[in-house]
């Protein structure tokens, strides 16, 4: 009966969105009457409110939709939200002050002599209004009212100039800042917790270990790292656009012609070029610079957008005057002072310490109060013209409010999916395709593209991707990133503004259009772009590196980069160390003159340790050979094994699935006494027995050889993790070693500085009341341990402070353990001195030879080209299914 509620769930709500409904009130609208529908059937038909429901009853999940609609509001993870209102501000204050208007026009004198040169501007206006706006229906009608008529009368292709326009107006949806990567961020946060769970479970039936290694978990990602993820991809797709028109224009002039400018390419143009262009690459540079530089989180990017629209919207809404520029440039000013006092001066205002502190501190507040100024100049302009504040506000009020009813009724729609048992569904639907994760994946962006005819960007986010995400970020044969998967249900819930019949973009245009333009023809010229979208979409799907790169390299360079030792790095760094052993022998070159260097001024035990370190770096470079080899033997091996293991766990899952049904089964048999229930009884027991017979049917399919080739395996990939591991260690020792005797070379001055406290101490142990020497002693004991290589004089002053310590206190033992301190003290400074003369510059040439190589792992954080190199092979995804 599930079955049938689910249906009627969908039903009802696509009954209520095609009747043109609105959709956040047929959103939980359909979830409350579905779950209250099946409440009642329970009561009436089987007495029981739970009965119909896959888990649970619906005073759950109704708790359960209320716990969603709150968490969207109180989880701290989710505070990406109060992005949304800020980049809507900005948005629709820079559609208001006309920034739009003037770059189409600046940017069709610029690239109209080039055939489709006006097709061309559209497209980078296009881009640049989707950097700064992000809002579709400002940009289309905008785009439309000011462009397509030129375009028109320029004897461009009606389907051209329209596809253009509609399609370059959708930029907003994947180059960021973008509403929707914005909520897919917010979805996929929590999707890759349950992503995470599931990937856990599944390590746990196919190897029996309890834990997982963290370096197989599921990473989550931020509306920043989608941000970054998606401006490469959102490059290309404008790329694409630009290069289609122009070939079109090519091939076909007639329908898309050079339009020569009629004015003169001088200095007035250039200065109104620059006037135009500059300002909203400027914002641009500050919202994605300081995302993209760790300066700014998200939601401060969008606090620096709005702010930035508002002054440009003063300047550009008066219409003149000497003082025109005055908030502009008096805000330009605050900024270059304080960034000339970040730049040269510590700003904690808790750590003052002198007058250039307080300098720095007072360059801060200047430059914040001129900027506070021009940002109130600037908003008194706009509030004064046209009231055009209060109905930007307005307008922003509007859309943050249709953006989160529409989250929360879709959190009551996923509650009540889920009570229907949807999920386990679609679970079940897409894990039994042939295939494995790329034909669910397919499946899962067609039934996206199919649904982007019918849906908004927002419904499908919040509805489809909370259902779909956990399945694809848990499959361990692909092993995505949250942040791929999202920039490409971007990309894919793009096309949901261009395809017919419900392209919102299409709705748009038609409504500015002249009636010469005829809708087919509309319909004709998005074909092309679509398809150009769909293009972008393998490509970006063909090479994840496009996606991830630059959130990675932004990780890596970053004050907060993931340190070398981190567990998922491994396999990376060690391919890392491997290119630059082979392309180098300087570390090798470096193991062999260490190994002649004369450590007789050591004392034994030390130049025993260093002795072991240069073994070590030797063994260090042969286990990485030797796990590389490993590893070569186990790719050549997986061709033949990964088939056979993904039939065997296929079988496995269907055991498990039948033996789940025996057991929910047998619990309900166990409740039955009444003999009312025999039948009922004797049912269940009648499919339980076909379950067993089930599971013996499975169980005979299991290939008899199979647990020998699972063994043979298994000693393969055990023999590459022992080998990483003992080249782990070794390197580790390789550089730890050295260090080590450089760390005592290093503490020589305060060693001698402790000479004279030393032989102070004979006359305080002489002398003292055995009580306080014994606390003198010690204290000089604990001064001696907190130097490298002092324990042996340490270890002397603590038997002298034993002898003074103890019930009967012997002086003349304490002076005799004092002595062999002092003993051991002069011996120390004897072999130090040699040695920081004879063996420092060797030691510190060596670690300096195997830093980059052996060396990697004991860094606190990577250098710039290793940060890079870690970007570029994170970029990948790498098949962990042979894990599992």
């Amino acid at each position: 009966m599930e079955f049938y509620f689910l249906a009627l769930l969908i039903l009802i709500m696509a009954a209520a969105l095609g009747s043109g409904y609105p959709v956040a009130f047929a959103l939980p609208g359909a979830a409350i009457i579905t779950i209250g529908l099946a409440a009642g059937a329970g009561y009436i038909f089987a007495g029981s409110t739970d009965a119909y429901f896959h888990s649970g009853g619906p005073n759950q999940w109704l708790s359960a939709g209320v716990t969603n609609l709150r968490g969207v509001y109180w989880e701290v993870e989710r505070d990406t939200l109060i992005a949304i209102p800020l980049f809507i501000f900005m948005g629709i204050m820079l559609q208001r002050s006309k920034i739009a208007e003037d770059l189409l026009v600046t940017m069709a004198q610029l690239f109209g002599p080039v055939p489709g040169g006006l097709g061309i501007s559209v497209v980078f206006v296009g881009a640049l209004l989707a950097a700064t706006t992000g809002i579709v229906g400002a940009t289309v009608v905008a785009m439309g009212l000011i462009s397509l008529p030129a375009m028109l009368r320029n004897n461009y292709s009606p389907s051209l100039a329209t596809g253009t326009i509609a399609a370059s107006g959708t930029l907003g949806q994947i180059i960021p800042p973008s509403i929707v990567l914005i909520i897919l961020a917010d979805q996929l946060a929590s999707a890759t917790d349950q992503a995470s769970t599931a990937r856990k479970a599944l390590h746990k039936e196919a190897t029996g270990e309890l834990s997982m290694p963290s370096v197989f978990d599921v990473a989550s990602t931020s509306a920043g790292e989608m941000f970054l993820g998606a401006f490469i991809p959102g490059l290309l797709l404008v790329g694409l656009y630009m290069a289609y028109i122009l070939f079109y224009a090519i091939l076909r002039p007639k329908n898309a012609p050079a339009v020569p400018y009629e004015g003169k390419y001088d200095s007035a143009f250039l200065k109104n070029v620059m006037l135009t262009l500059v300002p909203p690459l400027a914002l641009i540079f500050l919202v994605l610079g300081s995302i993209i530089a760790g300066i700014a989180t998200v939601n401060q990017a969008g606090a620096i957008g709005a702010a930035g629209a508002m002054i440009m919207a003063g300047y550009r809404l008066p219409k003149g005057g000497k003082s025109l520029y005055y908030p502009a440039l008096l805000a330009i000013a605050a900024l270059a002072v304080v960034t000339f006092a970040l730049m040269n001066f510590d700003m904690n205002v808790k750590s003052i310490d002198d007058g250039t502190d307080k300098l720095g501190i007072t360059l801060g507040v200047v430059g914040s109060v001129m900027l506070l100024v021009a940002l109130v100049w600037s908003c008194w302009r706009v509030l004064k013209i046209e009231d055009t504040l209060a109905g930007v506000m307005l307008e922003t009020a509007k859309t943050t409010s249709l953006v989160f009813i529409i989250l929360l009724g879709a959190a009551m729609l996923t509650a009540a999916f889920r009570a229907f048992g949807g999920e386990e569904l679609v679970k079940e639907f897409l894990l039994s395709l042939p295939g494995g994760f790329w034909m669910q994946f397919f499946i899962v962006m067609l039934v996206i593209f199919i649904l982007g005819f019918f849906l908004d960007f927002i419904e499908i986010a919040v509805v489809v991707v909370p259902i779909v995400a956990p399945i694809l970020l848990a499959d361990p044969e692909a092993n995505i990133t949250a942040v791929w998967l999202g920039v490409m249900i971007g990309l894919n819930i793009q096309t949901s503004f261009l395809t017919p019949p419900f392209g919102f973009a299409l709705f748009y245009l038609r409504g500015v259009a002249p009636a010469i333009v005829k809708t087919v023809q509309m319909y004709k010229g998005v074909i092309a772009f679509i398809s150009l979208q769909i293009a972008a979409l393998v490509i970006v799907g063909l090479y994840p590196p496009l996606v991830n790169y630059l959130p990675n390299r932004v990780s890596f360079l970053s004050e907060s980069s993931p340190p070398p030792r981190n567990p998922k790095l491994q396999l990376c760094l060690e391919d890392y160390v491997g290119q630059q052993l082979s392309q180098s022998s300087a570390t090798r070159d470096a193991i062999a003159t260490a190994r002649g260097l004369d450590l007789s001024v050591l004392p034994k035990s030390l130049a025993g340790d260093l002795m072991d370190g240069f073994d070590q770096a030797e063994s260090a470079i042969a286990e990485l050979e030797q796990a590389f080899a490993s590893a070569a033997e186990v790719e050549a091996a997986a061709g033949e094994y990964r088939p056979q293991m993904k039939f065997v766990r296929s079988i496995e899952k269907q055991i498990r699935r039948a033996q789940a049904e025996i057991d929910e089964h047998s619990t309900q048999i166990s409740r039955m006494r009444d003999e009312s229930q025999a039948t009922a009884k004797a049912t269940l027991e009648a499919e339980v027995a076909v379950l067993e017979a089930e599971i013996e049917h499975l169980q005979a399919e299991i290939p008899g050889t199979w647990a020998d080739v699972n063994k043979q395996f298994l000693t393969l990939t055990k023999a590459e993790n022992g080998a990483r591991n003992k080249y782990r260690r070794a390197a580790d020792g390789a550089y730890e070693a050295p260090q080590a005797v450089l760390a005592v070379l290093d503490a020589n001055d305060a060693f001698a500085a402790m000479e004279q406290p030393l032989q102070d101490m004979r006359a305080t142990i002489m002398t003292t009341p055995e009580a306080e020497a014994e606390g003198l002693v010690n204290d000089l004991s604990k001064a001696f341990g907190k130097i490298e290589g002092a324990d042996d004089v340490k270890k002397a002053l603590g038997k002298a402070r034993k002898a003074l310590k103890s019930k009967t206190p012997d002086r003349e033992k304490a002076i005799a353990e004092y002595d062999n301190a002092v003993e051991a003290f002069e011996a120390q400074q004897g072999w130090r001195s040699t040695a920081n003369a004879n063996l420092r510059a060797d030691l510190e040439a060596y670690v300096d030879s195997i830093k980059g190589t052996l060396g990697v792992r004991q860094q606190e954080r990577f250098t710039r080209d290793q940060a890079l190199a870690m970007a570029s092979c994170t970029a990948y995804h790498r098949d962990i299914s042979l894990n599992f």
